[in-house]
């Protein structure tokens, strides 16, 4: 009897464990920033998370938000640079900030302004993209190339198509990957650039045939050549690029890419990765794709074209979706960067700044609202789900790449 009761216990945590882990987590609230409540304006083109600070660089200004508020705006006339922030950046050890911008690289560092320009110092253009902290040195991308300031010694370096393997100058992203003594870097139609900081070279990962500019065959090599930006995990030690024709991440042996066609990822067209654990996230001009990598299982968000709220389209591996109704949405469905804050996320998008939070009980409620669909996403591979909220697709789900 008692072997009975226990081996009846151990199927049901069996079960549980199994059921729980087909349901990926998922971001039921959004609040959002937008002109109304602050932000000097609602193009936002970047999200550093500082603690409980969160940093936005927008078209007209710098943002500190604190306590779910605006709690100041820094312009041109407050000792910023330029007013286009494109890029943040957090030095975790000083707590500085560095902020490229259209108009050079700024330092706030004790409540005070310090600028970098291409005629006061050594960076190469004033055209900023992408910047990234390190240790002392601080990586700018810039569209002629790369620079590197020593913020122990004021010395600065710089790559471009001169002394490195650049197709193409134009450089969006910067990935520092201390665990493998790597920083990437992304480079619009040069592809993905690898450099060793041991060895002091540099590797481009570009179209395989050096012909097509695309992958011909799947998780071949790098999916395109106009790489938008560039995400290291340290957690899975893989690379992640984002292209205007789909993902690509790379873990420094073999390649692996998604599609919109034979995937859960919102669009081919992705401004921006980032990652952590078994999380991908890719900022997409359709709507924000979460990509558990364990599971192959996807989840998209995005506003409603319908009812302006929030929808949330969830892609299993067997390529059946399903969509949810969540009572708030993003601010909009075209995103270009994000950032983590514990469980929580922080999304820069074209008409403000989201913030999105879990809340297990209203993730519990909707995934018990599309208990239909899911049972028979479990037990019907092969036909559509009789839930109003299901919108199974056919097909079967594979990491992407051309044919």
């Amino acid at each position: 009897m008692l072997k009975r009761i226990l081996t009846s216990a151990t199927l049901i945590v069996a079960a549980s464990t199994i059921f729980a882990a087909e349901n990926p987590p998922l971001i039921t609230r959004w609040e959002n920033f937008t002109t109304a409540n602050g932000m000097p304006d609602d193009k936002v083109f970047c999200v550093a998370v500082d603690g409980a600070r969160i940093w936005a660089g927008t078209e007209d200004g710098l943002v500190l938000i604190e306590n779910g508020k605006v709690a100041r705006v820094y312009k041109p006339e407050d000792g910023l640079v330029h007013r286009v922030v494109m890029s943040v950046a957090v030095d975790k050890r000083t707590g500085d900030l560095w902020i490229g911008t259209f108009g050079g690289l700024s330092q706030f560092s004790g409540g005070q302004f310090k600028n970098y320009t291409n005629l006061t110092s050594g960076l190469l253009n004033d055209i900023i993209y992408g910047v990234a902290v390190e240790d002392n040195w601080v990586w700018v991308a810039t569209t002629a190339g790369v620079s590197r300031l020593d913020t122990s010694t004021g010395e600065w370096r710089n790559w471009s198509e001169f002394n490195a393997p650049f197709h193409e100058p134009w450089s969006y992203g910067i990935a520092p990957a201390p665990e493998i003594g790597k920083v990437y870097f992304a480079v619009w139609g040069g592809g993905m650039v690898e450099y060793d900081i041991a060895g002091d070279w540099m590797k481009a990962y570009t179209d395989p045939d050096e012909e097509m500019e695309i992958v011909l065959f799947r998780n071949q090599g790098l999916v395109h050549i106009i790489v938008s930006n560039v995400a290291f995990n340290p957690d899975t030690k893989m690379v992640w690029g984002s292209t205007y024709f789909g993902l690509t991440g790379y873990d420094g042996r073999n390649w692996h890419n998604y599609l919109n066609k034979d995937s859960g990822l919102a669009s081919d067209f992705i401004n921006a990765p980032k990652s952590r654990g078994n999380e991908v996230w890719a900022c997409t001009d359709k709507g924000l794709s979460f990509l558990d990598y364990k599971t192959n299982t996807w989840v998209t968000y995005r506003p409603s074209k319908q009812n302006g709220l929030g929808e949330i389209e969830i892609t299993w591996t067997d390529n059946k979706k399903i969509k949810l109704d969540a009572p708030t949405s993003l601010a909009h469905n075209y995103i270009l960067n994000m950032d983590f804050q514990g469980k929580d996320i922080w999304v820069a998008t074209a008409k403000g700044l989201s913030h999105g939070i879990r809340e297990p009980q209203m993730e519990a409620q909707l995934y018990a609202s599309a208990g239909l669909a899911r049972r028979s996403t479990r037990s019907n591979h092969g036909e559509g789900a009789k839930s109003s909220q299901a919108n199974p697709a056919q097909g079967h789900q594979r990491p992407a790449g051309s044919q």
